[in-house]
């Protein structure tokens, strides 16, 4: 019976379902994964079929979030054509979705900005569904809604996340044209919402609750279950460059930004980067990543993709944007973070950490300077508590296993004789 899951966004938004879709596989379950042809390879290679769906991730004006610049006028101008690009994405989506749905689908994992479409086109098929999240979008009034602000109180903070599906504006978006186009009464994100909560839809997050708490005020069938960590790639050796650099020092610290970022700040942020890491007197290791960072200096090494699970442990902390998925690599590590957010969920997963005691603080991508950021790295490294609590949060953290809960809420929903959620 195949399990497809639809998945869009960056890198660090597929390698969880690809360790998820991979688990699913050791169960016994034929996987597809749904997604952008950029990832078709990485779906294959994990032996799982891939269905395309229409976009590139680098196109969707994603990475111009992160700028150096990304302030006032400049800013808002980035953040509508962003909005544009997004909303636009959506509508392209449909064709896809349907086409990879409409293969030999027996259950539908919906997830990111495919959750509400993906939600709605399972019924017009006929077949079970279940959400999967990586950032806690359901309103508590425990924190704010994952989009860049700080706790503004209990009652706000679930206003605001109330709000956010009220208006639409939430990456799980609805649409009556395309519930009219598959034949399901026509519903916008905000109906959508109420009905799934009426109907007890299960969602799960694939985040620790050690990190994240389940919220008390949270309905019942959403569930914190833990990290879906991203296969293991037992295959993949390091440079000789990288291993003779590791060799030859004390841990350095890891500095990158994935996909977050604007190419045409790679100079500036690089020249930023290495300023921070003298004034902070430690070893560098700086990933390239999509802003295409390309730093020279006796005591950094500049290197391309590296597996977190191979990478991070090596270091002495690691200094990243706070996506999710890099976010519970680092914590799955033992090693300190400092984050450098931009946009989004990045803040709210910044704040996450300093409060967990895993981080000495953040420092918002758009106002990167080298002094401040080498503050933070030198308490990072310096200050024990810090590599304490992280270490203590790796070992709870490898007691959990997300991706195992998942695979059993799967084979209740493919089995509904079973006991329901």
């Amino acid at each position: 019976m195949t399990v497809l899951i639809t998945a869009t966004g960056t890198q660090g938004d597929i390698a969880p379902f690809l360790g998820l879709a991979t688990r699913l596989r050791a169960a016994g379950h034929p996987v597809a994964i749904a997604t952008y042809e950029a990832f078709a390879g990485q779906v294959r290679r994990n032996n799982c079929e891939f269905r395309p769906l229409p976009g590139d991730p680098r196109a969707l004006g994603i990475a111009e979030q992160g700028g150096l610049n990304n302030s006032g006028i400049g800013g808002s101008l980035r953040a509508g054509r962003w909005l544009k690009d997004i909303i636009q994405h959506l509508e392209e989506l449909g064709d896809g979705l349907i086409a990879a749905a409409e293969k030999d689908t027996d259950l539908l994992l919906c997830s990111g900005l495919t959750m509400f479409h993906s939600y709605h086109l399972a019924k017009a098929l006929g077949i079970p569904s279940m959400g999967l999240g990586l950032q806690p979008l359901h309103p508590t009034g425990d924190f704010p809604p994952p989009v860049g602000v700080p706790s503004l109180g209990a009652w706000a903070n679930r206003a605001l996340g109330q709000l956010m599906f009220t208006t639409g504006l939430t990456p799980w978006s609805s649409s009556r044209e395309f519930c009219k186009r598959i034949g399901v009464p026509q519903m916008n994100t905000a109906e959508t919402f109420r009905r799934t909560a009426e109907e007890r839809w299960p969602v799960h997050y694939g985040f620790s609750p050690t990190v994240v708490p389940r919220p008390a005020d949270w309905r019942p069938g959403v569930e914190v279950v833990g990290y879906w960590w991203p296969p293991e790639q037992a295959d993949r050796q390091p440079s000789r460059e990288l291993q003779d650099f590791l060799d030859a020092g004390p841990a350095p610290v890891r500095i990158g930004l994935g996909s977050v970022g604007d190419p045409r700040d790679a100079q500036r942020i690089g020249e930023l980067v290495v300023g921070a890491l003298r004034r902070a007197r430690v070893r560098g290791v700086v990933q390239t990543g999509w802003v295409g960072l390309d730093v020279s200096d006796d005591a950094v090494l500049t290197i391309g993709e590296a597996p977190h699970d191979w990478l991070f442990p090596r270091m002495a902390a690691v200094v990243h944007h706070m996506g999710a998925g890099t976010t519970g690599a680092g914590l799955r590590a033992g090693v300190p973070a400092v984050g450098l957010p931009a946009f989004g969920d990045a803040p709210f997963w910044a704040r996450r950490l300093v409060a967990l005691g895993a981080s000495p603080g953040f420092l918002p991508l758009g106002k990167l300077d080298a002094n401040r950021l080498a503050e933070l790295i030198r308490r990072a490294v310096d200050r024990p508590q810090h590599t304490e609590r992280s270490r203590l949060l790796a070992t709870e953290l490898a007691r959990e296993d997300g991706a195992g809960r998942t695979v059993e809420a799967v084979d209740r929903l493919l089995n509904p004789g079973r006991a329901s959620l």
